[in-house]
């Protein structure tokens, strides 16, 4: 497929699902999905300000203020808000709360202000954010540093991942980190430093400090990549393709063990059919420890069949922060190829943009004209031919 062809037809999916109060999650008429959501949304705000387009641009910032308007007073971030002309109804999470909303939403709030150059944005929503980032703190619960996460509490709400969770931590790192290249606030800065310096002891091998669970830690047998995540029933060492990415987006670790997840990921990727590397992976079997866990957290139907959806599917949104990651290292030719493989299965089944597939048989998966898959493509196109550059 064209490449320019396929990046104007993820343009006009974004647009599809543009409403006032934000970016819903699919144009697909699946009622879960006809919300603005707090990660989703911000994902399709990153390919809005990298495309460049006023109007998505605009749906970006209505996404932020529908999420702002409606946080709890306790200072919780909406996973997704239903508007409509008679009534909003917000959800804070299903079977547990959404932790990644609320990483998510500072991020959104300052690549928006930095990119646009609306610094008022960041003064305006600045309470918000201070009240989304204490409570991340009170969520550490023994002030450790580590945000301490429930199973089902973000986006691989299905999985088995609980506890010290590698993606929640990267990305309380990254929001922070953004915030603070507008407070410049010392006593930030230092809180960003022990998030660091946590993650590197606890989740890479033959690391320096104390750790937290130094029995488990011990016993625990590395790969070329961080495990996705721990509790203290112990590591849980499947590879987590999206947390993986952030780290080396992130810079966290040395070069050469990130040079090592890059290359464990790509040779996944090269094992597969499709070309992706998938979003967990060895998938979790019938057989395996972590089964029960695994066919327990549904709240409606169970979806994750191994090879599907969070048991070793492959999502183009997650292949997109992959892409980044190939980027931030100069590996331009891995992410072209990268980005053609991702606008391969976008445009499966005339143009569906589904929201994952089987990665043993290429079959579609999940809700069809997904947001986040066309906002990958928009992200990778832009970093790779306009510079397009986020705020880490």
């Amino acid at each position: 497929m064209n490449t320019y062809s396929a990046y104007n037809k993820a343009i006009d999916l974004l647009r599809q699902v543009s409403t006032p109060k934000g970016f819903l999650a699919s144009a697909e008429n699946t009622s879960n999905y006809k919300r603005v959501w707090a990660r989703d949304g911000v994902i399709c705000g990153l390919a809005a300000l990298a495309s460049g387009d006023k109007q998505l641009i605009e749906t970006f910032k209505n996404t932020l203020e529908t999420l702002a308007e409606n946080q709890h007073p306790l200072g919780t971030i909406p996973s997704n808000v239903l508007t409509s002309e008679d009534a909003t109804e917000v959800s804070y999470g299903g079977l547990a709360g959404r932790v990644d909303a609320h990483t998510w939403f500072v991020i959104g709030v300052c690549q928006y202000a930095h990119t646009t150059g609306d610094i008022d944005f960041v003064m305006k929503y600045k309470p918000n954010i201070k009240k989304a980032i204490q409570l991340l703190e009170t969520w550490e619960f023994n002030n450790k540093h580590l945000i301490y996460v429930p199973l089902s509490g973000n986006w691989a709400d299905e999985y088995i991942t609980d506890g010290y969770v590698l993606y929640d931590q990267l990305l309380r790192i990254w929001a922070l980190s953004t915030f603070n290249y507008f407070e410049k606030e010392e006593a930030l800065a230092h809180k960003i430093a022990q998030c660091v310096a946590q993650v590197e002891t606890n989740f890479l091998p033959n690391s320096n400090g104390d750790k937290y669970h130094e029995r488990a830690y011990n016993e625990l047998i590395f790969q070329d990549f961080m495990p996705c995540s721990f509790s203290p029933s112990g590591y849980k060492v499947n590879f987590d393709a999206f947390a993986n990415s952030l780290a080396v987006i992130l810079n966290i670790g040395d070069a050469n063990f990130q040079n090592k997840i890059l290359i464990h990921a790509l040779s996944l990727a090269a094992d597969t059919t499709m070309g992706l590397v998938p979003a967990f992976w060895p998938p979790v079997f019938e057989s395996d420890e972590h089964w029960n866990l695994l066919k327990n957290n549904c709240k409606y139907e169970f979806r994750n069949f191994p090879y599907e959806f969070h048991n070793g599917g492959s999502w183009a949104m997650v292949n997109g922060f992959f892409g980044l990651a190939l980027c931030s290292k100069g590996k331009k030719e891995a992410a072209l190829l990268l980005l053609h493989k991702i606008n391969q299965a976008n445009a499966r089944e005339n143009d569906a943009f589904y929201e994952n597939f089987n990665t043993q048989t290429t079959e579609p998966n999940g809700v069809s004209y997904c947001a986040w898959s066309a906002a990958a493509a928009v992200l990778m196109h832009q970093t790779l031919f306009n510079n397009f550059k986020i705020l880490v």
